[in-house]
């Protein structure tokens, strides 16, 4: 589960001490012309944590709030269309190399994000998972 936040050191640390999640070392990263934060709990629940700019979609000028469960997905295209009748794309980032999107759900207020599962192996490396 992502929540966008404004701080992200301190999203990390308000965590920390309510619910004891430990953390990755957050890591800058680059998607299109945004340059954003991120940062990944170690033990499960998994949180994960995105400080994105204004105009991002993980923009968070009005407030942190809860972003989006994620999911991994064997077929990206039948998965798509299962969420089409039940909620709407807000972001592909696909076109820009990146094998996710997000599909917003209004009955739950939040956005449903589909990883490709080609991705998982190189995620899991790069975050030590």
């Amino acid at each position: 589960m992502c929540f966008a936040v404004q701080d992200i050191d301190a999203a990390m640390s308000d965590l920390a001490a309510t619910v004891g999640a430990r953390w990755r070392e957050p890591r800058t990263g680059t998607l299109g012309e945004w340059t954003y934060r991120i940062a990944f709990s170690i033990d499960a629940p998994y949180f994960e944590l995105i400080e994105g700019p204004p105009g991002s979609p993980w923009d968070s000028t009005t407030g942190p709030r809860f972003h989006h469960l994620g999911f991994w997905s064997d077929d990206m295209d039948l998965d798509r269309s299962d969420l089409d009748g039940v909620g709407t794309m807000l972001f592909d980032a696909c076109p820009l190399g990146r094998p996710f999107s997000y599909h917003r759900i209004d009955s739950i207020g939040a956005s449903v994000e589909l990883v490709d599962r080609s991705a998982q192996t190189g995620f899991r490396t790069t975050w030590d998972l």
